[in-house]
């Protein structure tokens, strides 16, 4: 295994780090810094804080981040298939045709679980 191939990718990642903390730190030594308690304080959606952050959640949030998570996942993965296409053959098609199918499942088992309707 020749690592001296990989040698740009970890110049990109050195130089892209250097730069993040070079910026993070010119912000920190060039801005401004004039805390006071207001600036300071906890707001939710211009809103005083209430109620507490601990509290339960619907689980239809979740259904509806998983959903999110789901098509996003069908997205990135069936563009790099559709490209490919002509030369994976049939063993792609049907690969891809069950990874759908999975796909599939979870979304009725989320439209089962009411996640897609709202009140």
């Amino acid at each position: 295994m020749n690592l001296q191939q990989y040698f740009p990718v970890l110049l990109f990642i050195v130089v892209a780090t250097l730069i993040g903390f070079a910026l993070l730190a010119a912000g920190r030594l060039l801005g401004p810094h004039r805390p006071y308690e207001e600036k300071l304080s906890q707001y939710e959606c211009g809103f005083e804080a209430f109620g507490d952050s601990r509290m339960k959640f619907d689980v239809r949030y979740y259904l509806v981040a998983i959903l999110f998570i789901m098509f996003d996942l069908e997205i990135a993965f069936l563009f790099p298939w559709a490209i490919a296409n002509g030369t994976i053959g049939l063993v792609g098609f049907w690969t891809v045709m069950v990874f759908l199918a999975i796909l599939t499942v979870g979304f009725i088992y989320e439209w089962k679980k009411g996640a897609l309707d709202w009140e």
